[in-house]
């Protein structure tokens, strides 16, 4: 049995706004202990390979700080390259962020994602894609504002979840010591309409069925659909 909360709920999810005065978006996250810093940045130019497209572009960074986590661990920086973990995980969110961005209506222009783990206990990456949303769709409302766009931008809301099979149990948002002792592993990012913006499910060294990937599917769509809540809520929406 859980501490302090059943299979299918959801750890505390919080969203706080305005965290940095000088980003156009900016939010703090958190998922349980899980705490993300997400800051959007607006560039007046895209990369060079949409030069002349008119079209924009989302991107994003994901970085741990030193002590997010039990034991102190050296910025990336300091050796000179990010790791693979890293890599894959900014480039999951900058796709998972792009899936509800009109990017012609967002015109010639980048839009980055900053998300640094405060703290770390499990779902970092779900965090990170949730509130990172909440930081670019501030960041657009004030891009809108200012350029007086009337085009729609946001197509709609996007959040993600993990979940995992432990003791044969599906469970619903897994904090880091689930995580570790799970035997199947998933990451859910699914946007508002219920349409599917990416899956990452795993076999932590056992196979799973179809009836236990349906199971933690049902799962994720409920949550999703109350972390979207609470997004909505922040943004008034």
């Amino acid at each position: 049995m859980r501490k302090n909360r059943t299979f299918q709920e959801l750890r505390a999810i919080s969203f706080e706004t305005n965290i940095s005065m000088h980003a156009e978006g900016s939010c703090l996250v958190k998922f349980g202990n899980t705490q993300v810093l997400c800051t959007a940045s607006i560039d007046e130019k895209t990369p060079h390979w949409l030069k002349n497209t008119g079209k924009g572009w989302i991107t994003a960074e994901y970085g741990m700080l030193p002590r997010s986590t039990n034991t102190r661990i050296d910025r990336e920086a300091t050796k000179g390259k990010q790791g693979g973990r890293t890599q894959e995980i900014q480039r999951l969110i900058g796709r998972s962020l792009r899936t509800v961005v009109n990017l012609i209506n967002l015109g010639e222009r980048q839009i980055k994602i900053d998300c640094d783990v405060i703290q770390a206990d499990g779902g970092t990456r779900t965090a990170s894609i949730s509130g990172g949303f909440v930081a670019l769709y501030q960041s657009i409302e004030k891009l809108k504002r200012n350029y007086n766009i009337q085009t729609p931008i946001i197509k709609e809301c996007v959040a993600a979840v993990s979940a995992g099979i432990i003791n044969s149990q599906p469970n619903l948002d897994l904090d880091y010591e689930e995580d570790s002792n799970a035997e199947v592993d998933a990451n859910f990012v699914i946007c508002e309409s219920g349409k599917i913006a990416e899956i990452q499910v795993t076999g932590e060294e056992y196979f799973f069925t179809d009836k236990q990937f349906q199971q933690i599917f049902d799962l994720s769509k409920k949550g999703v659909a109350q972390i979207i809540e609470k997004q909505k809520a922040i943004l008034s929406i």
